[in-house]
């Protein structure tokens, strides 16, 4: 031990070095194995098993509990973030060895979905034609042939089912192990140690939401009347805004995105502060097909300064598809708002400095989606968005779009709505087999979204087969509240949002005390009020021309804001990759990088 350092303050510094290299290692291996090569996934769960073990020793709780008792006050404060850390994750012996049978399952699901043979059949030909779930799913909500769509939905469904027996599995370790831990199922666990909620807290509030909007079901069901066919799942999507979706395309397309991206998260006045950004974001074979941010180098402190840390982030653009380039730019925007959240972090400890607990799941994705949020505002495409020809996205467009789905405003959140109640029933219920899984997926299907045919499309979604993300879809929920209100703040107190980097400054505040607060004392920090779901209710029932002219008044506040005009720099080393390849970086500028990175998704195009 040095002879300038307390005893509490040496075990500190263990416990940072420590952590943050077994949390690396197994991230490296993390980003290698979900980007497509799964000859690692053997050494990533040794990996994670070592983290685990780490997290739940025993002995560094009790250790850390006596230091407190001499140290400093500033000291002991740290001491009790890392007291409050461990306790999170104390687990006897036996649940370790669980936990390792968990994520190997979990493993050979992943290798599964990320390599099966995905595609449909051509309605004309009768031929497979290969194409994977995601622009699959893309096709259902775009392609004008209807036996096209159709013959993709029943290839999601068939696709849905692969993985039922393996899930049934997971579900019973997931659940055992809770139950060791002294919680009722692992729902109930999630939700404890990730948002300090109980299911008691949670599901009355979206259940109260849920009273509140599905009045728009009977005004989908009047609108059918004069749209056969609209109910059907296959049929919805594009029925809706499918034509509309095709007609936005121009104004969106992704070899466009980055430089887009950038500008406008600089005029935000977001700051990376010097971390480093891997972004791998078109959808190949093998690959993860979901997207997410990673974070393999945490922030820390060395001596008391600063060592910026790094972010991996992905999504599945399919070149060209109609509606992939509008995905992946809204992907850019959310993934971005992950990392500028936890690179801005300025907390002395690494445990709070990542995405795990005690991150609260809620106040992560309120970050990134306030950020999703801001590219998808009528403001933001008035000023940015504009196709090859230099013409601006169009008022006439916007508001013939928002005639058109203004009906199902009151159901933004229901997909949300949808996966929580499906997993809360899945892990609540006994002697759980195929036809019961099924079942549980079709009912809350039905309730959420009304349509003609109960599918299986929550047995589709990637968060319900990975620990992480599993049981914590809530979060998207409170996050839409908590974003409504931190909006609802921002506009009273600035009158407008893109481009203010007030808002950024104020952003980064908060940003920079990691995972030191509870996600309720964060919205209150935040916008000044508890969480409640009025703003949120209040923006999705606003009647038609209210919308609208709320639309023109901010269209025409921005108009008043000057663009300002600078090289663009998020202070941060950006890399553009697709898989192991590099196509691009900001070593000479973010503008050269832009313009190298859309030549080479213009080459895939063709």
């Amino acid at each position: 031990m040095s002879k300038n350092k307390s005893e509490a303050s040496s075990y500190l510094d263990f416990l940072n070095k420590t952590y943050y290299n077994l949390h690396k290692k197994y991230e490296d291996l993390f980003w290698i194995s979900y980007m497509g090569d799964r000859s690692v996934d053997k050494r990533m769960n040794q990996a994670l098993g070592a983290r685990d073990k780490f997290r739940a020793d025993n002995k560094l709780l009790e250790k850390v509990r006596g230091l407190r008792k001499v140290a400093t006050l500033v000291e002991k404060k740290r001491l009790g973030s890392w007291e409050e850390f461990f306790k999170r994750y104390q687990t006897p012996k036996q649940l370790l060895v669980m936990k390792n049978r968990i994520a190997l399952l979990e493993s050979k699901i992943l290798k599964e979905r990320s390599t099966r043979k995905e595609g449909y059949i051509e309605p004309k030909t009768g031929k497979f034609v290969p194409a994977s779930e995601v622009k699959m799913n893309i096709i259902i909500r775009t392609d004008p042939r209807e036996d096209v769509r159709k013959s993709c939905f029943e290839a999601t469904e068939e696709l849905a089912t692969h993985h039922i027996k393996d899930y049934i599995k997971l579900v019973q370790l997931r659940n055992k192990y809770a139950k060791v831990l002294g919680y009722r199922d692992f729902y109930d666990f999630k939700l404890a140690t990730e948002e300090g909620l109980s299911k008691r807290e949670l599901f009355p509030l979206f259940d109260s939401i849920y009273k509140k909007t599905k009045f728009a079901f009977k005004n989908i069901r009047q609108l059918e009347k004069t749209n056969p066919g609209l109910r059907e799942p296959w049929n919805f999507g594009f029925m809706m805004s499918g034509s509309l979706t095709k007609e936005e395309d121009p104004y969106f397309q992704f070899d466009e995105a980055l430089l887009r991206w950038g500008k406008s998260f600089s005029r935000l006045g977001v700051d990376f502060k010097k971390g480093t950004l891997t972004l791998d974001l078109v959808d190949r074979k093998n690959k993860w097909n979901n997207g997410f941010c990673h974070w393999p180098k945490l922030v820390k402190f060395e001596n008391e300064t600063k060592v910026p840390g790094s972010s991996n982030f992905t999504c599945t653009v399919v070149p060209g598809q109609i509606g992939s380039g509008t995905d992946g730019m809204n992907t850019l925007f959310h993934e971005g708002g992950h990392a500028a959240h936890m690179l801005n972090s300025e907390q002395l400890d690494v445990c709070l400095n990542h995405e795990y607990p005690p991150m609260s799941t809620a106040w992560a994705e309120t970050q990134s989606m306030f950020m999703d949020r801001i590219f998808s505002s009528v403001e933001w495409r008035s000023r940015y968005a504009e196709n090859s020809s230099g013409r601006k996205y169009p008022f006439a467009l916007f508001k013939r779009k928002t005639e058109k789905v203004h009906v199902l405003r009151p159901l933004d959140i229901r997909g949300i709505l949808f996966v929580s109640n499906f997993e809360k029933e899945i892990y609540e219920s006994r002697n759980l087999n195929i036809e019961k899984v099924k079942n549980i997926a079709r009912k809350n299907y039905q309730k959420y979204y009304d349509h003609s045919i109960a599918t299986l499309d929550a047995l589709g979604v990637p968060h319900i087969y990975s620990w992480e993300s599993a049981c914590a879809y809530h979060g998207y929920g409170l996050a839409v509240l908590a974003l409504s209100q931190w909006r609802r703040y921002f506009y009273k107190k600035y009158g407008y949002i893109v481009d203010n980097p007030r808002i950024g400054k104020e952003m980064q505040k908060v940003w920079e005390l990691g995972a030191s607060k509870s996600f309720k004392d964060f919205v209150i920090l935040a916008t000044g009020k508890p969480l409640s779901s009025n703003a949120f209710l209040e923006n999705v029932t606003m009647t038609l021309e209210k919308t609208l002219d709320l639309a023109k008044k901010r269209i025409n506040k921005l108009k008043t804001i000057p663009k300002k005009q600078f090289k663009i720099d998020l202070n941060a080393d950006i890399h553009m990759v697709h898989g192991k390849k590099e196509i691009a970086n900001n070593k000479e500028s973010f503008e050269k990088m832009a313009l190298d990175y859309k030549k080479w998704l213009r080459k895939l195009k063709k």
